[in-house]
């Protein structure tokens, strides 16, 4: 199941590897400010777009990170990865983004959990975690709703500009119950 190339969520939701002719979505999506941000490096070309992509790829041939676009009739509406995947611990770190337009549609957290019971399952994985800023109520209720449960504030841990962020980090095991079904 590792190398998985496609995941279908309960919801309908298709879950498959970036490919090049989603350079658009992904250039559109690393639009905002806040997205850009997130992007850790520039995506503002087409062939930054198609670098981004790129990197995803890579990492799912080194085994170290496995990033689906999500799409919903043909159309990429999200991203969710597990991503510095540690078989030594099978712990992993887990991330989800929409697109402006599918904020708040149920996206990201059918996403994050197809992804989450994937890891458990084709990966082996015991633990994954995720974080995010704790003025981002939105990104916690994804979380939460995926049966990622609080486990506690990292203080002033991201920098963006000159501005620092408590990140607030969640985590899922493979033993919690929400996994039962």
């Amino acid at each position: 199941m590792r190398s998985a190339v496609e995941l279908l969520t309960p919801e309908g939701l298709l879950l498959r590897p970036w490919r090049s002719d989603d350079a658009t979505t992904v250039l559109r999506a690393f639009a905002p400010p806040e997205m850009a941000r997130q992007a850790g490096r520039p995506v503002t070309t087409t062939a930054e777009a198609l670098e981004w992509i790129a990197g995803r790829e890579s990492e799912r041939e080194a085994g170290s990170g496995y990033t689906w676009a999500v799409l919903r009739e043909g159309a990429a509406l999200g991203s969710v990865a597990v991503t510095a995947v540690n078989h030594v611990h099978n712990t992993a770190w887990v991330s989800y983004w929409t697109t402006e337009a599918a904020r708040g549609t149920g996206v990201a957290t059918a996403g994050l959990r197809t992804l989450a019971r994937w890891a458990f399952d084709g990966l082996g994985l015991h633990r994954l975690e995720l974080g995010h800023r704790t003025n981002n109520p939105a990104s916690c209720a994804v979380a939460l709703r995926a049966g990622f449960g609080a486990e506690g504030i990292e203080r002033k841990k991201l920098r963006y500009g000159d501005t620092r962020y408590d990140v607030e980090r969640h985590a899922r095991l493979a033993t919690d119950d929400v996994n039962d079904g």
